[in-house]
């Protein structure tokens, strides 16, 4: 059975309550970071570019039938990791789900309060572009 994206925000809520401190989360957000998937050279184009992170990021997505495949790498390993949470969170669901899901892991992770400035914009900038995507193939 598959997860919905707020079933997948809890489950990754429920597993950073295992970590005591804010440095033990960062390690397990960059190690999350370290399994993403290999991300094609030719998808590294100035249009699939996320404008608004201090470091390059890129995103592609792609319809999979009834669902959105996204996928997106960095060039640094924090970012690499806020990119597994939302892969996690974001990839492979129904555009629908997508658009109907608060992005309220933010919040409740402490993420908009342990990220430096330029990291969280960065972040908004990709979830930004993931609930634009949805928002187009729901239409």
């Amino acid at each position: 059975m598959t997860t919905t994206a707020e079933q997948a925000q809890q489950e990754l809520l429920d597993e950073f309550e295992m970590f005591d401190n804010w440095m033990d989360r960062y390690q397990y957000i960059i190690d999350m970071g370290k399994q993403l998937p290999a991300f094609p050279e030719e998808w590294k184009r100035d249009e699939l570019k996320i404008q608004g992170c201090q470091s390059n990021v890129w995103m592609h997505h792609e319809r999979d039938g009834e669902r959105l495949r996204f996928q997106a790498i960095s060039d640094a390993a924090i970012v690499s990791g806020l990119i597994a949470v939302l892969m996690r969170i974001y990839d492979d669901r129904r555009p629908e789900d997508i658009r109907d899901t608060s992005p309220h892991f933010l919040k409740d992770l402490g993420l908009d309060k342990h990220l430096s400035p330029t990291r969280s914009n960065g972040l908004n900038a990709m979830l930004e572009r993931i609930y634009r995507v949805a928002e187009q193939e729901a239409a």
